[in-house]
Protein backbone atom coordinates (compact mmCIF):
# COMPACT_ATOMS: atom_id res chain seq x y z
CA UNK A 1 0.00 0.00 0.00
CA UNK A 2 3.15 2.36 0.29
CA UNK A 3 3.46 2.41 -3.30
CA UNK A 4 -0.07 3.75 -3.30
CA UNK A 5 -0.26 5.90 -0.12
CA UNK A 6 2.87 7.95 -2.17
CA UNK A 7 0.43 8.54 -5.62
CA UNK A 8 -2.15 10.16 -3.20
CA UNK A 9 -2.29 14.15 -4.47
CA UNK A 10 -3.18 16.46 -1.53
CA UNK A 11 -5.23 19.70 -2.63
CA UNK A 12 -4.85 22.25 -0.62
CA UNK A 13 -8.30 24.52 -0.49
CA UNK A 14 -10.35 22.18 -2.51
CA UNK A 15 -13.46 22.01 -2.10
CA UNK A 16 -13.33 24.85 0.17
CA UNK A 17 -10.74 27.39 2.24
CA UNK A 18 -9.02 25.08 4.95
CA UNK A 19 -9.72 21.47 3.69
CA UNK A 20 -6.97 19.26 2.10
CA UNK A 21 -8.58 17.31 -0.58
CA UNK A 22 -7.00 13.64 -0.93
CA UNK A 23 -6.86 13.25 -4.68
CA UNK A 24 -7.61 9.20 -5.91
CA UNK A 25 -6.99 10.55 -9.11
CA UNK A 26 -3.45 10.19 -9.49
CA UNK A 27 -3.61 6.72 -8.23
CA UNK A 28 -6.09 5.57 -10.37
CA UNK A 29 -4.09 6.60 -13.69
CA UNK A 30 -1.39 4.54 -12.37
CA UNK A 31 -1.79 1.13 -13.86
CA UNK A 32 0.35 -0.63 -10.70
CA UNK A 33 -1.39 0.93 -8.05
CA UNK A 34 -5.04 0.20 -9.61
CA UNK A 35 -3.80 -2.98 -9.76
CA UNK A 36 -2.31 -3.16 -5.83
CA UNK A 37 -6.10 -0.97 -4.82
CA UNK A 38 -7.75 -4.09 -7.04
CA UNK A 39 -6.06 -7.23 -5.59
CA UNK A 40 -6.16 -6.01 -2.28
CA UNK A 41 -9.26 -5.35 -2.07
CA UNK A 42 -10.22 -8.51 -3.30
CA UNK A 43 -8.15 -10.42 -0.56
CA UNK A 44 -10.23 -8.96 1.72
CA UNK A 45 -13.45 -10.06 0.42
CA UNK A 46 -12.74 -13.43 -1.43
CA UNK A 47 -13.69 -15.78 1.30
CA UNK A 48 -16.56 -14.12 2.18
CA UNK A 49 -19.50 -15.42 -0.51
CA UNK A 50 -20.19 -11.32 -1.47
CA UNK A 51 -22.51 -11.66 -4.34
CA UNK A 52 -22.68 -7.76 -4.80
CA UNK A 53 -20.55 -4.58 -4.52
CA UNK A 54 -22.58 -1.42 -4.15
CA UNK A 55 -20.53 1.45 -5.00
CA UNK A 56 -21.06 5.32 -3.84
CA UNK A 57 -21.48 7.94 -6.32
CA UNK A 58 -19.03 8.90 -7.75
CA UNK A 59 -15.35 7.93 -7.43
CA UNK A 60 -16.78 4.73 -5.44
CA UNK A 61 -17.83 3.27 -8.48
CA UNK A 62 -13.99 2.75 -9.41
CA UNK A 63 -13.12 1.12 -7.06
CA UNK A 64 -16.44 -1.17 -6.29
CA UNK A 65 -16.29 -2.26 -10.08
CA UNK A 66 -12.66 -3.01 -9.96
CA UNK A 67 -13.81 -5.22 -6.46
CA UNK A 68 -16.91 -6.79 -8.14
CA UNK A 69 -14.88 -7.72 -10.66
CA UNK A 70 -12.21 -9.03 -8.58
CA UNK A 71 -15.19 -11.42 -6.54
CA UNK A 72 -17.28 -12.06 -9.43
CA UNK A 73 -19.60 -10.27 -7.78
CA UNK A 74 -22.60 -8.22 -9.28
CA UNK A 75 -22.23 -4.11 -9.57
CA UNK A 76 -24.64 -1.72 -7.64
CA UNK A 77 -24.06 2.14 -7.97
CA UNK A 78 -25.55 4.02 -4.95
CA UNK A 79 -26.32 7.57 -7.12
CA UNK A 80 -27.57 10.57 -6.23
CA UNK A 81 -31.37 11.43 -7.40
CA UNK A 82 -32.53 11.09 -10.38
CA UNK A 83 -30.02 9.48 -12.14
CA UNK A 84 -31.09 5.88 -11.73
CA UNK A 85 -33.34 4.66 -14.39
CA UNK A 86 -36.05 2.88 -12.97
CA UNK A 87 -37.34 2.25 -9.84
CA UNK A 88 -35.97 3.29 -6.85
CA UNK A 89 -35.64 3.36 -2.61
CA UNK A 90 -34.37 6.23 -0.89
CA UNK A 91 -32.39 7.40 1.78
CA UNK A 92 -31.75 11.45 3.15
CA UNK A 93 -29.26 11.98 5.48
CA UNK A 94 -27.77 15.02 6.75
CA UNK A 95 -24.04 16.58 5.56
CA UNK A 96 -21.92 19.82 7.00
CA UNK A 97 -24.11 21.93 4.68
CA UNK A 98 -27.56 20.58 4.83
CA UNK A 99 -28.61 17.28 3.55
CA UNK A 100 -28.87 15.13 0.76
CA UNK A 101 -30.47 11.63 -0.76
CA UNK A 102 -29.01 8.81 -2.00
CA UNK A 103 -30.59 6.21 -4.12
CA UNK A 104 -30.53 2.63 -5.55
CA UNK A 105 -32.79 0.40 -7.44
CA UNK A 106 -35.25 -1.05 -5.98
CA UNK A 107 -34.70 -4.56 -7.11
CA UNK A 108 -30.78 -4.09 -6.69
CA UNK A 109 -30.66 -6.40 -3.45
CA UNK A 110 -32.28 -9.74 -1.98
CA UNK A 111 -32.22 -11.39 0.77
CA UNK A 112 -29.92 -13.72 -0.43
CA UNK A 113 -27.42 -10.83 -1.33
CA UNK A 114 -23.66 -10.81 0.61
CA UNK A 115 -23.15 -6.94 -0.03
CA UNK A 116 -19.63 -4.85 0.13
CA UNK A 117 -20.47 -0.58 0.11
CA UNK A 118 -17.62 0.68 -1.26
CA UNK A 119 -16.85 4.54 -1.70
CA UNK A 120 -13.27 6.37 -1.99
CA UNK A 121 -12.78 8.03 1.11
CA UNK A 122 -14.48 8.06 4.85
CA UNK A 123 -14.55 11.42 5.71
CA UNK A 124 -17.62 12.30 8.22
CA UNK A 125 -19.44 9.38 7.02
CA UNK A 126 -22.94 10.56 6.42
CA UNK A 127 -23.15 9.58 2.90
CA UNK A 128 -22.02 5.85 3.73
CA UNK A 129 -23.79 5.72 6.84
CA UNK A 130 -27.32 6.66 4.53
CA UNK A 131 -25.64 4.13 2.30
CA UNK A 132 -26.08 1.12 5.10
CA UNK A 133 -29.50 2.12 6.25
CA UNK A 134 -31.03 1.66 2.69
CA UNK A 135 -28.91 -1.24 1.79
CA UNK A 136 -29.95 -2.90 5.49
CA UNK A 137 -33.78 -1.90 4.40
CA UNK A 138 -33.81 -4.54 1.55
CA UNK A 139 -32.52 -7.62 4.05
CA UNK A 140 -29.50 -9.05 2.75
CA UNK A 141 -27.68 -12.14 4.54
CA UNK A 142 -24.95 -9.79 5.54
CA UNK A 143 -23.26 -6.36 4.42
CA UNK A 144 -19.54 -4.99 4.76
CA UNK A 145 -18.70 -1.84 4.60
CA UNK A 146 -15.01 -0.88 2.58
CA UNK A 147 -12.56 2.39 2.04
CA UNK A 148 -9.22 3.24 -0.19
CA UNK A 149 -8.94 6.00 2.41
CA UNK A 150 -9.80 6.55 5.80
CA UNK A 151 -9.77 9.97 7.54
CA UNK A 152 -9.24 9.01 10.78
CA UNK A 153 -9.62 12.68 12.31
CA UNK A 154 -12.84 13.30 11.02
CA UNK A 155 -14.22 10.24 12.73
CA UNK A 156 -16.59 8.81 10.30
CA UNK A 157 -16.35 5.71 11.55
CA UNK A 158 -17.88 6.67 14.88
CA UNK A 159 -21.13 7.03 13.02
CA UNK A 160 -21.52 4.18 11.04
CA UNK A 161 -22.77 1.13 12.96
CA UNK A 162 -20.92 -1.15 15.67
CA UNK A 163 -22.00 -4.34 14.15
CA UNK A 164 -20.55 -3.43 10.88
CA UNK A 165 -16.83 -4.75 9.62
CA UNK A 166 -15.12 -1.72 8.69
CA UNK A 167 -12.15 -2.02 6.67
CA UNK A 168 -9.93 0.56 5.09
CA UNK A 169 -6.91 0.42 2.38
CA UNK A 170 -5.12 3.56 3.81
CA UNK A 171 -5.85 5.55 6.99
CA UNK A 172 -4.41 9.24 7.33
Amino acid sequence: MEYVKKRVRDVEDFPSKGIVFKDLTTVFKDPRALHIIGWDLGQLYRDKGVTKVVGVESRGFIGGSILAFELGAGFVPARKPGKLPADTVRAEYKKEYGTDVIEIHRDAITEDDIVVLHDDVLATGGTMAAVYELVKSMNPKKIYINFIIELSALKGRDILPKDAEITSLITY
